[in-house]
């Protein structure tokens, strides 16, 4: 990369290299810092060198060949790039923008997020032959509209569904629509099916307390029910098909949506948390969980951390908080199989939330100790360890930190400072706890080669405090430790 550095000159060579190791952030530091009288020009001796040919391998072909200079800068480097001068066009030489973007283009695969920056760039600019154009990708906008539709209340049509119903005539292919148009048959007979039943729940509620009626409300009943009877076998006639649905736990998720699904790698932070609130995840139903984790683990390349964490939190998070008593098999299943994959952000997003939220009751712990025991590599349980030294604790948090104890974590002496620290202030709030007396039985039967005299002494006075049969236990192993 170094050598490709080489080929700037000056100014130049400072802002590709604030662009290549600091982002759009230090590249624009750095234009305001060079701006001059001679602005212009240095811009335009920035660009000319990024169109320049140069040399390089085709590995495809085996041979020789030359291309654009900038197209041997990584993906990420071309969206910063664009995003730079997305920021600064009113101050740009239009022709060597230009000549840029038309170098951009030669590119065989480009990334949608690539050719999006491009279509705004010409817009910025009013370059007449692609700045009209949208910037979704049609695959982009079949993506967005088959999520939107899937999850979207037909009736609160919002600022995605008015965008995408612009573009969805034009810009589909006939694939595209008459694969679109399957799917939306289907969707529309889940829903007449869904309808049938609540209006058959409707009809048995009513006769259930027609006893207690007058004879008019009586009769009101009856009309109410031979009304629903005939739409029922109206519903019957208009979807033949209904006897081929799915049962309840699939309609969420089936494979046909799969592929929708490839659109979250593709948005950034801001657009995936508005996404996530678009589908609303967070009332995804538990049954369907598991058969929408399998999804998102079937995607390639993984989600990166930032996307995992978010997705985490509005798909997981919400249920978690809300558990009164142990997590079904459903939700259970879900939040293992993410944490196997995701460990790091499934412990950002859903298990330090709760721990600071203080309410690690006992179904959260239970749910908690699991993941440590069976999701969570060492390191992990350290991260989760840390997190548990902070606030007010309470006995769901005191299984947690007892189960991480147990495994035998390595922690640094300074986090086993704080540690014991929050022993002896929490101490006094829990005389009669087996939980927490078991807790000091462990840190003096696994942790003695951390037993300096200090904290010897601070175990010594948390044990003054202890009521429970355990005390004598804890007393002898300190006396151990002592000798």
């Amino acid at each position: 990369m170094t050598t490709i550095l080489n080929r700037f000159d000056g100014r130049a060579r400072l802002l590709a290299y604030a662009l290549l190791n600091g982002g759009v952030s230090d590249a624009q530091k750095m234009f305001t810092k060079q701006r001059g009288a001679s602005t212009q020009f240095f811009l335009r001796s920035f660009l000319n060198t990024l169109c320049r040919d140069e040399a390089c391998l085709d590995k495809r072909a085996n041979s020789l060949t030359t291309k654009p200079l900038v197209n041997m800068f990584s993906d990420a480097f071309k969206c910063d790039l664009l995003c730079f001068l997305h920021l600064i066009h009113p101050g740009v030489p239009r022709d060597s923008v230009l000549s840029l973007l038309h170098c951009l283009t030669q590119e065989v695969n480009k990334k949608p997020w690539i050719c999006a920056l491009i279509t705004q760039l010409h817009k910025d600019i009013g370059s007449e032959d692609l700045g009209k154009g949208t910037l979704l990708t049609p695959q982009c906008i079949v993506d967005l509209k088959g999520l939107c539709e899937r999850f979207k209340d037909s009736q609160e049509k919002g600022v995605w569904d008015l965008y995408l119903n612009e573009h969805w005539t034009c810009e589909l292919s006939p694939d595209n629509q008459t694969d679109l148009e399957h799917k939306k048959r289907k969707r529309e007979i889940v829903c007449m099916d869904t309808e049938r039943n609540e209006l058959h729940s409707k009809r048995m509620k009513l006769d259930m307390s027609a006893s207690g009626l007058t004879e008019s409300e009586k009769l009101t009943v009856e009309e109410s029910n031979a009304n629903t009877l005939q739409l029922d076998k109206h519903l019957e006639g208009d979807s033949p098909m209904t006897h081929q649905l799915p049962e309840e736990g699939s309609l969420c998720w089936d494979e046909s949506y799969m592929p929708f699904l490839r659109v979250l790698n593709e948005c950034d932070s801001y657009q995936l948390e508005m996404l996530c609130g678009i589908l609303r995840l967070a009332e995804t139903p538990e049954p369907t969980l598991p058969h929408f984790c399998s999804f998102l683990l079937a995607l390639s390349p993984d989600l990166s951390h930032s996307t995992a964490s978010i997705i985490i939190k509005h798909l997981l998070l919400g249920k978690v908080l809300s558990l009164t008593e142990p997590a079904s098999r459903c939700l259970v299943t879900a939040v293992t199989s993410l944490c196997s994959r995701y460990p790091r952000p499934t412990c950002q997003a859903l298990i330090e939330p709760v721990i600071k939220a203080g309410q690690t009751d006992n179904a959260q712990a239970e749910l908690f100790c699991r993941l440590v025991k069976e999701c969570l590599e060492s390191h992990h349980r350290l991260f989760v360890f840390q997190m548990t030294l902070h606030g007010s604790w309470n006995e769901g948090l005191l299984s947690v930190i007892h189960a991480l104890l147990d495994l035998k974590i390595e922690p640094s002496e300074e986090l086993f400072s704080l540690f014991t620290t929050q022993l002896s202030r929490q101490s006094p709030q829990f005389p009669k706890s087996m939980k927490f007396a078991k807790i000091m039985l462990t840190v003096l039967t696994k942790f003695q080669s951390y037993m300096n005299a200090s904290r010897q002494h601070t175990l010594l006075c948390c044990i003054s405090f202890n009521e429970t049969f355990l005390k004598k236990s804890l007393q002898a192993a300190l006396k151990r430790i002592s000798q």
